[in-house]
C-alpha cells in the first residue's frame, strides 16, 4: 500500500501563446525538488480556454503533446493536462495522461460548456477513463464535468471501489469560485475518495478573471492545502492510501450506494 506524491501547478496562462505557456510550465516543473509520481496542470494549459479552436488546435503529433512526453520522461512522473486536438475533422478538449515511458492515455471532455459556446465547435467524449498509478485507481475529468455528479460516481462491489482519486483540471472563472470549491468537496464526500482540483489564475483573452482556488480534499471533504487566491504556486503533497482505506473500512457507506448505468 503506497502513498502517492502529487504536484499541482496553479499558474496564469498566456492567451493563445503556446510557446510562452510551455516555457512557463517547463520552469515550474523544473523547480519541483521532491520526487513525485504525478504532476497536474490546468485545462487547456497551453492556450487558455479557447472556444474558437482553428488557429490553436494541434494534431496528435503536435508540439504540446510532444512536450508533455518530454516532461514526463525528464521528471519521471506522469503529466496530466488538456489540449485542443484536431482529429478527423473534429475538435476535442482532450485530457492526456502521459507516462514517463512516453505512453499515454486520453479522455475527451464529456460535458461541453454550452453557455460559453464550447459545444458549437467541439465534440464531446462518450467514454470515461480510469488509470492506475502505484496501486491507485484514478479518474481524471475536465472542468464543467464537475457539475455532473453522476458522471463521476464511484461504485463499490465485492470490497472494491472503482477509483481512489478524482482529478478535475479547469479554467473555472472567479465569478463562480464558490460552486467550484463546494462541488470539489462534495465529490470527495459522496465518492469516498480524494479529489484534486487544478485551476488557473489571471484574465483570459475574453477579459474573464480566474482566481485559482486549486485544492486537494480528502475523502471526508477536508482541505489539505491552503493558498491565497490569485496566486501562482506549485504544491507537492503525499496522499495516504492507508488513511483512505481505514476510513472506508470504518464508514461503509459504499454498501448503500445506488446502482445505475449511464447512457452514452
Amino acid at each position: 500500500m503506497q502513498d502517492l506524491n502529487i504536484s499541482i501547478i496553479q499558474s496564469d496562462i498566456v492567451w493563445k501563446d503556446v510557446d510562452a505557456n510551455l516555457a512557463s510550465f517547463s520552469y515550474d516543473i523544473d523547480q519541483i525538488e521532491e520526487e513525485v509520481d504525478l504532476i497536474v496542470l490546468p485545462e487547456m494549459f497551453n492556450t487558455g480556454f479557447v472556444v474558437d479552436p482553428e488557429d490553436v488546435a494541434e494534431k496528435m503529433n503536435g508540439k504540446s503533446l510532444l512536450w508533455m512526453i518530454e516532461q514526463a520522461r525528464n521528471s519521471q512522473a506522469v503529466i496530466c493536462g488538456s489540449l485542443i486536438i484536431h482529429e478527423k475533422n473534429k475538435y476535442y478538449n482532450r485530457l492526456f495522461w502521459v507516462n514517463p515511458d512516453g505512453s499515454f492515455k486520453q479522455y475527451d471532455k464529456r460535458h461541453l460548456f454550452s453557455l460559453g459556446g464550447e459545444h458549437q465547435k467541439f465534440t464531446g467524449g462518450t467514454e470515461s477513463m480510469i488509470v492506475e498509478l502505484k496501486g491507485w485507481k484514478i479518474k481524471p475529468l475536465v472542468c464543467y464535468d464537475l457539475r455532473f455528479p453522476v458522471w463521476a460516481k464511484n461504485n463499490y462491489s465485492n470490497g472494491k471501489y472503482d477509483f481512489d482519486l478524482l482529478i478535475y483540471i479547469a479554467n473555472w472563472p472567479a465569478s463562480r469560485r464558490d460552486p467550484w470549491m463546494s462541488l470539489l468537496k462534495a465529490r470527495a464526500i459522496e465518492n469516498q475518495a480524494y479529489v484534486i482540483g487544478v485551476n488557473r489564475i489571471g484574465e483570459d483573452g475574453n477579459g474573464l478573471a480566474h482566481s485559482g482556488d486549486s485544492n486537494i480534499y480528502d475523502a471526508k471533504g477536508k482541505k489539505l492545502i491552503k493558498h491565497p487566491i490569485n496566486t501562482e504556486y506549485t504544491e507537492t503533497l503525499s496522499l495516504s492510501k492507508k488513511t483512505l482505506k481505514d476510513f472506508r473500512e470504518k464508514f461503509t457507506v459504499g454498501l448503500d450506494w445506488d446502482r445505475f448505468s449511464i447512457e452514452k
